[in-house]
């Protein structure tokens, strides 16, 4: 294990290369680094990649709520789950739009829109092409989640100009199966590839707080910074426990198992050493953060949150908290391109970015 941290002292500080031949020995030696140690280390990382002190704010709608045949055990929005959430038809392209500008006006950057399917059908792609390309000419950066996509559906949602497609392999891959039964973790990496191969910005993350062991988060890291292209977006998100789905219900009951705040605060920090060109998104949960908290995520590389009160059924902080919460810390929201975008644009991108 020293040999192993000794080597990562030499090629993280430096914060200079892109690897994706990371070892699960070295993400479990940068877990194990104390504390202060790995906030340096994320924050060297960070700073040589990243404007410091600048936060992307980004906007989550649900645009198909509930109803979705998955058995995701964190998601009440499953029909396995007895959440209460009622299944809705899909949004009125106008309705979305309107939300859209909405969040520009409140300073979003990024909208992200996500249906709660499977996947999407034939018949709604018209729809979805319409929305990618009225938020685009508001001149604001596109996200779409709509389950696993066919190398077609991606060539379509490229065309109309999607810029990311979200799709989240949640946790490790060896814990995957206790979480979601009704499609395999390969099934997520074939729509990644699919997204990817038309030409799509990549967005990958995951959840902890799902009860999972540390061992379960160093695999859940190496699967994303092992990927041939690293990608571009890496949200994290701390589980929010909703009554009524499998894993609510077990951290109820279990309430040891729940992630704690340093722990969380790890996850991002290894993410960021290990994806040092990648958004890091501080997503889901930060309703039951501190601000303190969140402050130690943006020090370990979290550069990029999701705005408003609701992130598609769970509660947000809020627009005027995170405004607060920005001037107490002396942060900005951001306004320049992110990173591998930015060197994809003039062709300089290699390794973990894309071509």
């Amino acid at each position: 294990m020293q040999d192993t941290l000794t080597r990562l002292g030499a090629t993280t500080v430096a914060a200079t290369s892109v690897r994706t031949d990371w070892t699960r020995d070295e993400i479990a030696a940068l877990f194990d680094l104390p504390f202060t140690e790995l906030l340096f280390r994320a924050a060297e990382v960070h700073r040589a990649h990243h404007h410091a002190g600048e936060v992307q704010l980004c906007t989550l709608l649900s645009i198909k709520t509930g109803g979705c045949p998955e058995d995701c055990g964190y998601c009440s929005q499953s029909i396995k789950a007895d959440s209460g959430v009622e299944a809705t038809k899909l949004m009125e392209v106008q309705k979305v739009l309107q939300s859209a500008a909405q969040a520009k006006d409140n300073g979003s950057k990024r909208f992200c829109m996500g249906a709660a399917w499977r996947n999407p059908k034939e018949r709604d792609m018209p729809a979805i092409i319409a929305m990618i390309k009225g938020v685009r000419e508001m001149g604001m950066e596109t996200c779409m989640t709509l389950g696993m996509l066919t190398p077609g559906q991606a060539a379509q949602l490229a065309e109309a100009g999607l810029d990311y497609y979200n799709h989240n392999i949640d946790t490790s891959p060896e814990r995957y199966e206790e979480v979601i039964t009704t499609r395999t973790f390969a099934d997520r990496l074939q729509t990644l590839d699919n997204v990817r191969s038309a030409g799509i910005n990549v967005c990958s993350g995951g959840i902890v707080g799902m009860g999972e062991t540390r061992a379960d988060r160093v695999g859940f890291v190496h699967a994303l910074a092992t990927l041939e292209q690293h990608p571009e977006s890496v949200p994290v998100n701390a589980l929010v426990p909703i009554k009524g789905t499998v894993l609510g219900d077990m951290l109820a009951d279990t309430p040891l198992a729940k992630i704690d705040d340093i722990e969380f605060v790890r996850t991002v920090a290894v993410a960021r050493i290990t994806m040092p060109l990648s958004m890091v998104r501080l997503s889901a949960g930060r309703e039951s953060m501190s601000e303190a908290t969140q402050a130690l995520c943006f020090m370990a590389g979290a550069n990029s949150i999701f705005t408003g009160d609701k992130l598609l059924t769970a509660a947000n902080a809020g627009d005027d908290a995170d405004a607060a919460m920005f001037a107490r810390l002396g942060l900005k929201p951001m306004e320049g391109e992110e990173p591998m975008r930015a060197m994809k644009a003039v062709g300089g991108c290699s390794g973990g970015c894309a071509a």
